[in-house]
């Protein structure tokens, strides 16, 4: 299986990396891509990919970053080679806007100019994008009828409205979170998701799967998101495993 949204690049692996890496192999996933979502961290996560044959790596920056953003300085990392395989991780993520209301209304402009500007970027290598989507499903959906690649919305959080961008090449990452009892809306969700637009994510460090809710995450505990979401589709983990690997090899040619 492929981890596609895994954050190698975090201090919390900095110490056992490779056992991560080897625990993950040993539960069937073996292959892992970093999303660039700090640009003062890239060089790191560039380095972890080329040290490592089975890790690849996109970039980006996280909305919560864009102070950080910097486009010639995006665009002279971009190798175009096998292992820069996506644009992002971006978005829109209005889950912590200022409550000053002119600076929310500051904030929410330049969060859509910069995703436009690596939907605008993605369209020019023709690379797929990661999509980070928080509380802000309808200009995220407004603005993602510009891309031409598609892409993965990662860590998809069960908002019906960007289902119809299943017919626009993308596809839905699916992490740790479809196992949370209080998960109902996207468990729901999820169950409407064809099954050849879904893929699997962990986002590690972050948001690890029960029965390991609140730990660090990691790659290793991938088979327990697909395991959850072949019962809410109601057929086999095999199944999910095969369809979400093909999916993601497909969208990002690894």
């Amino acid at each position: 299986m492929i981890d596609t949204h895994i954050h190698l690049d975090h201090n919390d692996f900095n110490g056992d990396l490779n056992a991560v890496l080897d625990r993950a192999i040993a539960n069937d996933v073996d292959k892992f891509i970093i999303p660039g979502a700090d640009p003062r961290g890239i060089k790191k996560a560039i380095k972890i990919a080329y040290e490592n044959k089975n890790v690849f790596y996109a970039i980006g920056t996280h909305p919560y970053d864009i102070e950080y953003f910097n486009e010639s300085e995006m665009r002279n990392l971009l190798k175009g080679d096998q292992k820069h395989v996506a644009i992002g991780e971006c978005g829109l993520d209005y889950f912590r806007l200022p409550k000053d209301e002119k600076e929310r209304l500051e904030t929410i402009a330049k969060q859509k100019q910069i995703f436009k500007t690596h939907i605008a970027i993605a369209n020019e290598k023709n690379l797929p994008l990661i999509a980070h989507i928080r509380d802000a499903a309808q200009d995220s959906l407004e603005i993602l009828r510009n891309s031409k690649t598609g892409g993965a919305l990662h860590c998809f959080t069960g908002d019906e409205i960007l289902l119809s961008l299943a017919d626009r090449n993308f596809y839905f990452g699916i992490g740790g979170a479809i196992t949370f009892q209080n998960a109902k809306k996207l468990q729901e969700t999820a169950a409407k998701i064809p099954l050849d637009r879904i893929i699997l994510e962990t986002d590690a460090p972050y948001l690890a799967p029960a029965p390991h809710r609140g730990k660090r995450n990691e790659a290793a505990f991938i088979p327990l998101i697909a395991a959850k979401i072949a019962e809410i589709k109601g057929v086999s983990q095999e199944l999910i495993a095969e369809i979400s690997t093909e999916n993601a090899r497909k969208l990002f040619k690894i």
